[in-house]
């Protein structure tokens, strides 16, 4: 392991764990009760960065790169699959117990899954933008998606990402901001976005929430249009143990576009 700077204190350090046949990389750093990060599918694990300094005041964090994304061995098999390699990496981290859960978008559904699949592997779970399934003209966004950047590649439906994680007011009032997350999103390995696109428009695990026995924080922005609030509202009701919170003003990241509310927000729940 070498270490790295965050942007800011305290300092984290690069891993490399062997989960089930595949590497997984991450970041880890802080103390406290341990609390893993699970990104959007239109980032990478630097999308936490605004607020893994203050976490980590508090919580030993690990910030994964989920299986395909940066250092992380891509995997086939759908969330099924990406979730037992998140949780085979979960075990990897010999944990003295289980951690919080945090997922954004995309990383919300893999935490949700892994949840699912892997009963007793978190001790609670925030879900942030996120749900547990799609309307059809939600599905019918991520097939559109898909087949947009199979014409034009990432990089040609890169507008439309930063819409989808960002209102056009934000982004007019932060380009430097927008500029940055576009990068991250162009250098996403394009198979495993397809993959993802593909699994997130059949997505479907409604009947199976009553099996997640572990407190839920369900958060959302107001104006998120990629998972709309409507989508957290049912994810919320259908969970045993859950609390819905709506974040005004934000969107689909809100960890990135207020990092403050988003800290607020969770602050009591993960302790």
């Amino acid at each position: 392991m070498s270490a790295v700077m965050n942007a800011s204190t305290p300092q984290f350090t690069e891993m490399r764990l062997q989960a089930d046949g595949g590497v997984v990389a991450a970041r880890s750093g802080g103390e406290g009760a341990p609390m893993v990060l699970f990104h959007s599918l239109l980032a990478d694990d630097t999308s936490f960065d605004r607020v893994a300094p203050a976490l980590a005041r508090t919580h030993k964090l690990f910030i994964l790169n989920l299986p395909g994304f940066g250092a992380s061995d891509r995997v086939d098999g759908g969330l099924e699959a990406v979730a037992d390699r998140v949780a085979a990496a979960i075990r990897a981290m010999d944990l003295e117990q289980p951690p919080v859960f945090l997922g954004n978008g995309y990383g919300g559904f893999v935490a949700l899954m892994t949840a699912i699949r892997h009963p007793g592997l978190a001790s609670k779970l925030v879900l942030a933008d996120c749900g547990a399934a799609f309307s059809e003209p939600g599905r019918a966004a991520f097939r559109g998606m898909s087949a947009g950047a199979k014409e034009k590649g990432l990089a040609g439906i890169s507008d439309l990402a930063m819409r989808r994680l960002f209102a056009p007011s934000y982004q007019a009032a932060h380009p430097e901001l927008i500029e940055e997350r576009r990068a991250r999103f162009v250098a996403v390995d394009p198979q495993t976005f397809h993959a993802a696109c593909a699994a997130l428009s059949t997505l479907d695990v409604r009947d199976q929430l009553a099996k997640v026995a572990v407190p839920a924080l369900v958060l959302v922005g107001e104006h998120d249009e990629a998972t709309p609030p409507a989508m957290s509202t049912e994810l919320a009701a259908g969970l045993p143990d859950a609390k819905l919170v709506v974040l005004p003003g934000c969107a689909h990241v809100p960890q990135l576009q207020e990092p403050e509310q988003f800290l607020e927000a969770i602050r009591e729940f993960v302790g």
